[in-house]
């Protein structure tokens, strides 16, 4: 502090001294205005307008430091003045957010009121090296049969969901946020540059199923003003740190990355930053990774949580050789593609095996579905395989035919419905009913009786069994057992034996 002058009046008590950097708005355009003065600024700082309004820096040039606008551009004016506190950009975070809409700058996007935050995080939060990580090995229940049995997804994990408009990548993401009812997972869905209709489709889903309780929706939709869609995505990473700061396991889906790649192209085209493939400018890459690697699995030091990432990425006629889709496949932990002909065949969700794969492997799965689903990849790329080689052809060998009705069995019970995630004992009870080859020999309207009623019956002749494999999940000897005799009975009764 600096003392006070002999015979100057001393400063009134309680005195607030606001220290700040006032700088001039050079020009505005579009989104970007250009301020002169600020020599203290930083790249990602907050810097506030005379006429009201926040904008962040987004770079620099010799004589300006470039500010991306965010909310309205109209009340800025050539001229005004611009403050810095040298403040890093915050988000809002806290338990409040819980069941809340909000916009990228925390603000309430719904119709309940303020939000309720009690701390804040810097929404340009630099990710924890490798010594601040521990490996992932604990499984995420998505819901989706076909996902947990074939690409189990670990907590911690970045897994890209891939693939052409309309062939359900969305429908991934909220099955996975509806699997996460009662197991403690607080969930995010950050919505980047979508249509205002396709975002409430998600938001009363969300709602009719009561997910919104453990769920945060963050809304930079495509009527939202292009900074917040920027923002987006590292507001929904900030606000999933402080949950893992705590030691909660946190899932965020990004829908889409796209559309957040589209939104920083256009702001770089107005800073004049050269273009390169694409149009995209150079430091895309960065953008990203930068994003993506704050997921992980961290140390008790860092709160012991986890978070995992469901960054969404469109395609243009299957083609996954463009630059952005590139960039996050070489980013994230694995793929999950989504194949339009399979989708328009029926096949649903339409993962396609062959370009699909989990890094994390088996390892996030429990013992139970390793042992059932080892082999469900492998013999159904073979089913796929040996079906369009015998397309045309009328005699088959019994060794074929058996083989192809195993790939029916598999491809029956996989396809699944939007909405209706599957929980893991109805899974292992499907998946042992396809090892043991109890429905190889069934008609495929007796599978399907198989498929909609099963888990409803033993839930209620069974429950003690179902109990016991939830529970254990693992292939112990009495489980078996039960099964054997559970689903014998269940045939028995529906009229389904052969």
């Amino acid at each position: 502090m600096t003392p006070t002058a002999p015979g100057a009046a001393a400063a009134p008590a309680g005195m607030r001294f606001d220290i700040r950097e006032v700088g001039r708005v050079a020009s505005v355009r579009e989104f970007i205005v250009r301020v002169k003065g600020l020599p203290s600024c930083l790249n990602g700082q907050m810097v506030e307008f005379a006429r009201g309004g926040k904008g962040i820096v987004m770079g620099f040039t010799e004589q300006d430091v470039l500010v991306l606008i965010l909310g309205n551009e109209a009340n800025i004016r050539a001229g005004d003045e611009v403050y810095s506190r040298g403040q890093a950009f915050a988000t809002p975070v806290g338990e409040g957010l819980l069941g809340r809409v909000v916009t990228a700058l925390g603000e309430p996007f719904d119709d309940q009121g303020p939000v309720l935050a009690t701390d804040v995080r810097p929404t340009f939060y630099e990710a924890p090296g490798v010594m601040e990580r521990v490996p992932v090995k604990e499984g995420l229940q998505t819901g989706v049969r076909i996902v947990d049995a074939a690409f189990p997804i670990a907590k911690g994990q970045r897994q890209l969901i891939i693939g052409d408009q309309m062939t359900g990548k969305t429908t991934i993401t909220t099955d996975t946020i509806l699997n996460q009812h009662d197991k403690g997972v607080i969930c995010i869905y950050c919505a980047i540059g979508q249509s205002q209709s396709s975002f409430l489709k998600v938001l009363s889903l969300l709602r009719e199923r009561g997910a919104l309780a453990y769920t945060i929706v963050v809304a930079g939709i495509a009527s939202a003003p292009l900074g917040e869609q920027y923002l987006a995505p590292y507001a929904a990473a900030s606000m999933a740190e402080y949950f893992a700061s705590k030691g909660r396991d946190v899932f965020v889906a990004f829908d889409d990355l796209s559309k957040h790649a589209w939104a920083y192209r256009q702001l770089s085209l107005l800073m004049e930053r050269a273009p390169g493939r694409e149009a995209y400018p150079g430091d895309i890459f960065y953008v990203h990774s930068q994003l993506l690697e704050r997921a992980g699995k961290f140390i008790k030091e860092l709160g012991g949580g986890t978070i995992t990432f469901f960054p969404i990425v469109a395609t243009i006629q299957g083609d996954i050789t463009g630059y952005v889709q590139t960039n996050i496949i070489s980013i994230t932990d694995g793929q999950l593609y989504l194949n339009t002909g399979l989708f328009q065949r029926g096949f649903k969700p339409a993962i396609d095996f062959g370009l699909s794969v989990s890094r994390i492997g088996n390892k996030a799965q429990c013992e139970a579905m390793r042992e059932l689903s080892g082999k469900l990849r492998l013999e159904y790329l073979r089913y796929q395989e040996l079906l369009s080689m015998t397309s045309m052809k009328a005699d088959l060998s019994a060794e074929a035919e058996a083989r192809l009705r195993r790939g029916e069995v598999i491809n029956q019970l996989i396809t699944q419905n939007k909405a209706r995630p599957s929980p893991l004992s109805e899974q292992i009870v499907f998946h042992y009913a396809i090892r043991k080859g109890l429905l190889d020999p069934l008609s495929r309207e007796a599978r399907l009786k198989f498929k909609e009623r099963v888990h409803a019956w033993l839930q209620e002749h069974s429950a003690g069994l179902l109990q016991q494999i939830q529970a254990q999940q693992s292939m112990t000897p009495p489980i078996k057992e039960g099964l054997d005799k559970a689903l014998g009975l269940f045939l028995h009764d529906e009229g389904l034996v052969v």
